[in-house]
């Protein structure tokens, strides 16, 4: 069964050679890479086709000023396989990923078994510092809170066939950010089977400053309020920061709510540090202290941008921009 691997890029110099390594040492290799470039201005195209001049399968396309879902779109009809796999420039991917997303395929299995039209593989943080440890603690779920039925794969770590990819009509090109989310909801609710594979997974490293983290996650709630989706979330996160400060300005007449305060907070920074916890085995004690106080803060970030992220998509919505299917 011959496999495509498909992939977007813009101004990835610094990360596109680590990525097509790992591609170049895959136990199954894919039979083509199609590459849809949205625009570079600095050596990332040089670099794909260095790749491509030692002998690898890559093609590039070049699509200035196209959005992740148009370029992903381009790169699938371009691509000959009846299987995508489509992943990420950024990310480093295990020797056995592509085999591992290929298995559910290319295994021989009882005929009367319904083959999956989507394979879920996984990803996990590869930071460089105490900065981006803490970063990946608080905002990446751990193999073990993954619900298998239910998980909803990146596309930096997916397989799915060109058929179910059609039957949805492509990922969502009216949307900039959140895309791959609605193309999961959009695959589930096509009645496709998902296979969750954790062995095939991309290494990538979380952001390395609050500025980059803040925008990447304005982005996405944008994104949200753009598909309209996690409405009740949302809602809740807007309930909880307004309840929140007004509990502890009442609390200076009932102490008591502050000890509530404090409750709800250690709870919603629980598994940030369950996850953390371990990562800091042998770290010098600055080290460990950094990254405590890092969650907490790291947390208010991302919610931050969520809250006022979230309106501006929803007002892009109301206002009428989403072409809906």
């Amino acid at each position: 069964m011959k496999i495509s691997v498909i992939c977007t890029v813009k101004d990835e110099e610094k990360s596109i050679g680590d990525l097509l390594v790992s591609l170049r040492a895959q136990t199954r290799p894919p039979d083509e890479t199609i590459i849809t470039d949205g625009g570079s201005t600095d050596r990332t195209i040089e670099i794909i086709q260095e790749f491509a001049a030692s002998g690898m399968p890559i093609e590039v396309l070049a699509l200035p000023g196209s959005n992740i879902s148009q370029g992903r779109n381009a790169a699938i009809r371009a691509a000959s396989g009846q299987i995508i796999a489509s992943t990420d420039a950024g990310v480093c991917l295990e020797p056995c990923w592509l085999e591992e997303l290929a298995r559910p395929w290319e295994n021989g299995r009882n005929p009367e078994e319904v083959m999956p039209g989507v394979v879920s593989g996984f990803f996990l943080a590869d930071p460089k510092g105490v900065f981006e440890a803490a970063m990946g603690a608080t905002a990446l779920p751990s193999l073990g809170e993954i619900s298998p039925e239910s998980f909803l794969p990146s596309s930096r770590s997916v397989a799915f066939t060109k058929a179910a990819w059609e039957t949805v009509g492509g990922y969502p090109e009216w949307l900039d950010y959140c895309e791959d989310l609605v193309f999961d909801l959009s695959l589930r609710q096509a009645g496709l089977r998902f296979e969750f594979v954790p062995q095939a997974i991309a290494h990538f490293r979380p952001r390395s400053s609050l500025g980059s983290f803040f925008l990447q996650y304005f982005r996405y709630a944008r994104g949200d309020g753009k598909a309209d989706l996690w409405r009740k979330r949302h809602l809740i996160r807007y309930a909880a920061y307004t309840l929140g400060p007004l509990a502890l300005a009442i609390g200076f007449w009932y102490k008591s709510l502050w000890l509530l305060v404090l409750a709800g907070a250690l709870v919603y920074l629980w598994r940030p540090y369950r996850r953390l916890w371990p990562m800091m085995r042998g770290w010098p004690l600055a080290h460990r202290v950094q990254a405590t106080i890092l969650v907490p803060v790291i947390r208010v970030t991302g919610d931050l941008a969520k809250m006022i992220g979230y309106p501006v998509g929803l007002f892009w919505r109301l206002r009428g921009g989403a072409c809906h299917r």
